[in-house]
Parts: structure tokens; sequence; C-alpha cells
């Protein structure tokens, strides 16, 4: 059996869940017979460092002791706002040598600065997509999904998104049925694909100000299967069509047929998720109407077929024992 070596950088102020979380994974997966991961942190001089939130790591070494691994991770957190230089200068000398390299919630600024991340897509947390956008052109950044793969690469948004990157790679390395084992045992689903978006569609959208328009958001969640033509809504919320269209989108940064196409989107996903209905009720429920209509959306937004996405994602919750103690 051929160990995978795991290194996770340490630095003052590192968020602990977006260390401890994958590395959860990788442990977990490591109790299947026949897989097995290394896991070894390092601090730059071996020293414990305090993370965020006030607890303390123990590193098992130094970075400059450490061994070239398989896989090199990089947490985010507070610390990664202003960095040592020194970690920089060990990032952008070593990191082209580890066979992958992913990064976790903030954690991209650091492979940025080190010009690891130059002439790729990449994601990290919604609050700093801007700053790693206008700092470092040379990436493209994605705001939107939860992780995002670009060869070697792996990047993925804030804390629990960690953990769903940490099974994809989990089930690229060893299969389904692995990761499944994992997910189950940590009480989580092996059900969000790397596209998922951050925020459901309520909270990418701003809430509206105005009581009419904010009524029509909620009203359109709760009714995905009605008639949410602009006129309709605008009916609804006893405005002109025009005067409505362009209300909406200017309190909510997005236009009323867009806001629509995500609220159905993630109700037809939610039920292929967690029901067992058929695709043709599940079309005529998120307001597609037909299996046609509702497959076309799949596959524009999200690459694949509605049948292809519930064989994917649908994983109804299986209580195990953990193991004894």
């Amino acid at each position: 059996m051929k160990q995978r070596s795991v290194l996770v950088v340490l630095f003052e102020d590192v968020l602990s869940l977006d260390v401890s979380g994958p590395m959860e994974v990788f442990a977990g997966a490591s109790r299947t017979p026949g897989v097995s991961y290394g896991l070894r942190t390092a601090s730059l001089t071996g020293a414990p460092v305090r993370c965020s939130n006030g607890l303390t790591l123990v590193p098992d070494g130094s970075l400059a002791e450490a061994d070239v691994p398989d896989m090199l991770l990089v947490p985010g957190g507070s610390g990664t706002r202003s960095p040592d230089p020194a970690l920089i200068d060990w990032l952008r000398e070593n990191a082209p040598r580890a066979g992958q390299l992913v990064s976790v919630c903030s954690g991209a600024l650091l492979l940025a600065e080190a010009g690891q991340l130059d002439g790729h897509r990449v994601t990290t947390h919604w609050s700093v997509c801007e700053t790693l956008a206008r700092d470092h052109p040379a990436v493209e950044v994605d705001p939107d999904p939860i992780f995002v793969r670009d060869g070697r690469l792996a990047t993925s948004a804030g804390v629990t998104a960690g953990i769903d990157l940490a099974l994809a790679l989990v089930e690229e390395d060893h299969g389904r049925d692995v990761a499944l084992a994992v997910a189950r045992h940590l009480v989580v689903f092996l059900r969000r694909p790397g596209n998922q978006a951050q925020f459901s569609a309520q909270l990418t959208a701003q809430t509206a100000v105005r009581e009419p328009l904010r009524a029509v958001q909620h009203w359109i969640t709760e009714h995905p299967d009605a008639d949410l033509c602009v006129e309709a809504l605008a009916a609804r919320a006893r405005l002109s069509p025009r005067h409505f269209a362009r209300a909406f989108q200017a309190e909510t940064g997005l236009t009323p047929g867009r806001y629509v196409e995500r609220v159905r989107l993630e109700q037809a996903r939610r039920l292929l998720e967690d029901t067992t209905d058929g695709v043709a009720g599940i079309s005529r429920a998120s307001g597609y109407g037909t299996p046609e209509a509702m497959r076309r959306a799949f596959v524009k937004a999200l690459g694949t077929a509605p049948a292809e996405y519930r064989r994917r994602f649908h994983s109804p919750p299986v209580c195990i024992n953990p193991p004894a103690t």
C-alpha cells in the first residue's frame, strides 16, 4: 500500500477548521484497508501557532525540514492578510515541487502572493474574491463555486468547502464508496459538486429594500412552479413591468429572470438530492414544466443532466457507529 503524503502549512492566526476539516477527511479515509494518507503539519520554525479562535496547534516540525509532499495544503484565516514574507518565500520555492497544490478559504491569497495561481482559474472565500482579483490580475477568480479544480491545483471557498474538496480528492484517489463512508462518519453529505454556488439564490441576491420587491422575492422562492414572467411579478408588486424590472435589478443585483433561474435550479437540485420523486414531477414542481426544459437548464448551468446529477449526489443519510476509542 502506497501512502500519499499530505503536508499542511501552519501559521499564526490560521483558521483551525481549515486545518482540521480536511485532515479529518483524510484521516477517516485512512481507516479503510488499502488507503493511507500520511498527514503532517509544519510551521515556519516548527514552533506552535495560535489559531484565530485562540486554539494553539503544535506542528510536527518545521517547513525547512519537511519533505516534498504528494499534496501541499494551505489553509486560510486572518493570518493570510499580512503573512510572514519568509512563508511566502518558502511557498514560492517549494509549492511547485509538490505533487498537488490545495488551498482552503483565504489560503489562496498566500499561494497567489507566491506566484502559484497565475494563469489558473481559482476560487476562495467570497469575502476576499475581490481582493484576490484586484491584487493578482493574472489569476482568474471565480467567486461562485465552492471549489475549483485546475490541473494539479485545487482551491476552495470557506471552511466547510474545504471538507467538500477533501472528499472530492478522496473520491478521485480511492473511489466513491470510500469518500461516502467518510462523509457518513462525519455526518455530512457527499453531494455538493464543486460548481455548487457558495450561496443559495436568496443569499446570492441582495435583499430588496422596498417591501413590495422584498415580498416578491420571497414569493418567487416559495412558488417556483408559478407564472414568474416579469409581467406577472410586476403585477404582484403593483408596478409597471419596466419599472419593476429596473427596480428589482437595482435593489437585488440580479434581473428578475436571472433570479427566477437560480431559484428554480436550486429547487430542482434539492428535490433530486433529497427525494425519490420522478424527473417529470420535479420539473413541474420546479417551474420548468417539462423534463427537457429542466435538462437544458442543468446542462447550461452545471454541465450535466438531471439524471446524472441525481446519480452522483443523491445520498440518503445513513448513521454508522464511530470507531471504538
